[in-house]
């Protein structure tokens, strides 16, 4: 016989035996299920050199192991020859997280903002529409040849696979004076809808990079060719601050014709013209500054027909606000994320004490970002009012917010591609 009270001790330590067991297999099991329906964030294959490198590399930061080639093409030593690429090094993984080093530009010491200093741009370069600087003495100018870009365009009918093989680029020019060279790298976009962005690795210190890599987008019908645009942005690596945009290639598909075989191009790498940037939707904002008070008052008051960036159709936006004294960035702050919406409405202020003789030298930046949970959050759109604005709309504004003290001034602007 066992008394009531063991009895009692025997069956309690059962039961939550009994209950671990059946969570714990509950949640392995809805673990598997998670990871067999997660699926890539492109819906493509990427080759590298005849290695698919995509997307397990990609997600779990996998090494590729290739053979470093002589130029009559025969391996070197095995000893030498193994060259270990990782997927953060090759560029693979976006360069705005690369950390600051201890090489990165000084901050302005002399300048008396009081507000948290953020990430800055080195002192030769400054802002520019595309999201990146390229007023250095090295930048490309409307007289400058900025290179060539050779790549192929092909197609399977079996699987309905458009097929990129982005090759090589020659001539392109020179983006860090330090070293006399130049990083590139390439994105790739499939024009109108954006679907697929894409981008090769980074090429280090090299004004002749051969990529050698291809892209397999599924899905595309071969009627639909005739509508899409290749666009191609080539850029040069900074680790300390934006990337340089050298130039962009547009081809249209509706003078390629892949059914019969692999067509080999060469086109012309051209200055970037932000004027064909599509609108990424609208930003309404209010400027007003005060005199005595040397203080800027920055209002994000709402957006409207933002682009869809979610599989539901909407997006879940924020505004990222950063201050810039001339190159610098000096200041950043966001607003709070308005979720599944086209058209947000924040009503949200920032204050900074800024000096008016300062002023000349200030811009703010005003960047929509769609927040995602699982991937990294995507920028919708780009405005830039103050110094470095790009816009006849942007300089109008800025103007009457210093023709116009302690008035607030409130417009809408378009929103740039970033």
């Amino acid at each position: 016989d066992v008394s009531p009270v063991v009895a009692g001790l025997i069956g309690a330590t059962v039961l939550v035996v009994s209950v671990s067991v059946t969570v714990f297999v509950w949640t392995c099991c809805h673990q598997q299920a998670e990871k067999k329906h997660k699926t890539p964030p492109y819906k493509f294959i990427h080759m590298l050199k005849g290695i698919s490198i995509y997307p397990e590399t990609l997600s779990n930061k996998k090494k590729i192991n290739r053979i470093r080639r002589d130029k009559n093409g025969t391996p070197k030593e095995p000893g030498r020859g193994n060259l270990l690429v990782d997927a953060a090094e090759s560029g693979l993984i976006g360069s705005d997280k690369t950390p600051d080093g201890p090489n990165a530009a000084p901050h302005v010491d002399q300048l008396p903002i009081k507000v948290d200093y953020g990430d800055e741009l080195s002192p030769d370069q400054s802002l520019t529409p595309g999201g990146s600087k390229t007023s250095s003495p090295s930048s490309p100018g409307d007289d400058v040849m900025l290179g060539e870009l050779t790549f192929s365009v092909d197609y399977n009918f079996p699987k309905k696979a458009l097929v990129v093989t982005i090759q090589e680029a020659h001539g392109l020019p020179v983006m860090d004076e330090h070293t006399q060279s130049s990083d590139p790298y390439i994105k790739m976009t499939i024009l109108p809808d954006k679907r697929h962005r894409v981008k090769t690795r980074v090429l280090r210190k090299t004004l002749e990079p051969v990529f050698d890599e291809t892209f397999t987008f599924y899905g595309i019908p071969y009627s639909q060719l005739q509508d899409l645009v290749l666009h191609f942005l080539v850029l040069s690596f900074d680790r300390f601050s934006r990337d340089d945009v050298i130039g962009e290639v547009m081809v249209p598909l509706a003078g390629v014709d892949p059914s019969t075989g692999k067509v080999q191009l060469t086109r012309e790498i051209l200055k970037r013209n932000i004027q064909k940037c599509i609108s990424r939707g609208e930003l309404q904002v209010s400027l007003s500054y005060q005199p005595v008070a040397q203080r800027m008052t920055v209002v994000v008051l709402k957006a409207r027909h933002l682009p869809k960036m979610d599989i539901t159709g909407l997006s879940d936006p924020y505004v990222k606000v950063n201050v810039y004294y001339g190159r610098k960035r000096i200041a950043k702050k966001k607003t709070h994320v308005k979720k599944c919406t086209l058209n947000p409405v924040f009503n949200e202020s920032f204050i900074y004490d800024i000096p008016v003789d300062l002023l000349p030298d200030i811009s703010i930046e005003f960047l929509v970002i769609d927040f995602d949970r699982t991937t990294k959050n995507e920028v919708v759109g780009r405005l830039i009012l103050g110094a470095h604005s790009i816009t006849a709309g942007g300089v109008e504004h800025w103007r009457e917010v210093c023709d116009n003290p302690r008035k607030p001034v409130a417009k809408w602007h378009s929103l740039s591609e970033y």
